[in-house]
């Protein structure tokens, strides 16, 4: 099981997120508010928690007033709080029975994150994929070296910038990750082309140890599942609410999904499943009940 969105929860606790750092923004505030939420998320059933670095970096630090040797202390700390959440959960023996020891995943987001204007979901960047491995590669080189058990490269919207985050992993070998693409509709990724197409990707690394879908509406996962069938990389799924961000006013529209259909995504393959942007702590709760009586 996965976790849910980190910066929903932050909110909820009164964080104001509307920063071009977004969650990482509280890596400077608060980081004690993360190691919390954290915490929450891994007493709601989360077996895997992703740090605060989906926003984070050194381009997006340095504009906020914060040299390199400074945001890799920042990017460095953001492990260090899942790492500390992580281990005081699992010093308590009654949060053992019937969990795996829970993994903290460092999060890779695209290159749109960093501007802070939803281009994450449209991925119309204008730059190639050595500009793109060059945004990368610095701070992958910095998550590697701490205690973070693997990559979630997120809400990846292009073939192209899959491909170069792929680039970079391969330079540090021996580690992993998995590859979460964001989508428009049930058949393509946001940037257009099909998932069908990128998911193939993880099926030429031995790095790779998922591929699926994040911050996508819940009404699509179904048939881009679908549309994969037959991969033997396992399957990832972490929508959105169903809800659509618009960063205009920088707020989420429309409606939200009610009940995370998580066994239909069972059916369909999926093996790492959780929530995305607008996902709680209570929902991720129910959706790992809805799993196990469905297993079992």
């Amino acid at each position: 099981m996965l976790d849910g969105g980190l910066a929903t929860e932050m909110e909820k606790n009164g964080a104001d997120l509307d920063d071009e750092l977004w969650s990482a923004k509280m890596l400077i505030e608060a980081p004690e508010m993360i190691r919390r939420v954290h915490a929450d998320f891994l007493r709601a059933g989360a077996d895997v928690i992703a740090t605060a670095t989906y926003q984070a970096s050194f381009e997006g630090f340095e504009r906020a007033g914060y040299g390199q040797a400074q945001a890799e202390r920042l990017m460095r700390l953001s492990v260090d709080l899942a790492v500390l959440a992580r281990e005081a959960f699992w010093a308590q023996n009654r949060n053992r029975q019937n969990r795996i020891r829970p993994l903290v995943a460092a999060s890779i987001g695209p290159f749109g994150a960093s501007r802070h204007d939803g281009s994450e979901y449209h991925g119309n960047y204008g730059l190639t994929q050595q500009q793109l491995v060059d945004f990368h590669r610095p701070r992958m080189e910095v998550l590697a070296n701490t205690e973070a058990d693997l990559f979630a490269f997120e809400t990846i919207p292009s073939l192209l910038e899959a491909e170069a985050l792929l680039k970079v992993l391969e330079e540090l070998p021996g580690l992993s990750a998995w590859l979460s693409f964001s989508c428009k509709n049930g058949l393509q990724v946001s940037h257009g082309e099909l998932f069908s197409e990128c998911a193939l990707l993880a099926e030429e690394s031995d790095q790779v140890i998922g591929v699926g879908i994040n911050c996508t509406a819940p009404e699509f996962v179904n048939s881009l599942l679908e549309s994969v069938q037959g991969l033997t990389t396992p399957l990832v799924v972490y929508p959105n609410s169903g809800e659509q961000w618009n960063p205009d006013g920088n707020y989420w529209a429309g409606d939200q999904c009610q009940v995370m259909p998580v066994t239909d995504w069972y059916d369909r393959g999926a093996r790492l499943i959780g929530g995305c942007c607008r996902t709680s702590v209570d929902a991720v709760s129910q959706m790992r009940a809805d799993l196990i009586g469905h297993i079992n």
